[in-house]
């Protein structure tokens, strides 16, 4: 069973930043991992996904900002995010698949979850 658990947010004010974490189990071979984010109301958007090698997909949102690494010796994908805005401010969700896919940034691609971690950007 593949599980996920996300970890590091918080509440800053604009301009600062946060790095998020999501320690993975289980997932072996080929995959991706990505981050989406949620706000009440609102469908889930794909933010960044890392695929085993390298790949990486970054909505345009949040391009030239935010950075998805993997540390694979510890089974960690982190989201690096600077310059945050108002706007950044979701529930935040790790996500995973095995094998490929086309539309990283598809939520339904996706058939593991973790429970979401708090970004709050507020002065």
């Amino acid at each position: 069973q593949v599980h996920l658990v996300e970890s590091g947010g918080g509440s800053v004010q604009p301009g600062e930043s946060l790095r998020l974490s999501c320690s993975y189990s289980n997932l072996g071979g080929y995959y991706w991992v990505a981050w989406f984010r949620q706000t009440p109301g609102k469908e889930r958007e794909g933010v960044a996904a890392r695929h085993t090698y390298v790949r990486t997909s970054y909505a345009d949102s949040v391009k030239g900002r935010f950075t998805i690494s993997k540390d694979g010796a510890n089974n960690i994908v982190y989201l690096q995010m600077d310059m945050l805005k108002p706007e950044d401010t979701a529930l935040y969700f790790c996500a995973a698949t095995r094998g490929g896919t086309l539309y990283p940034l598809d939520e339904s691609q996706y058939n593991y979850w973790g429970q979401g971690t708090q970004v709050t950007v507020s002065s």
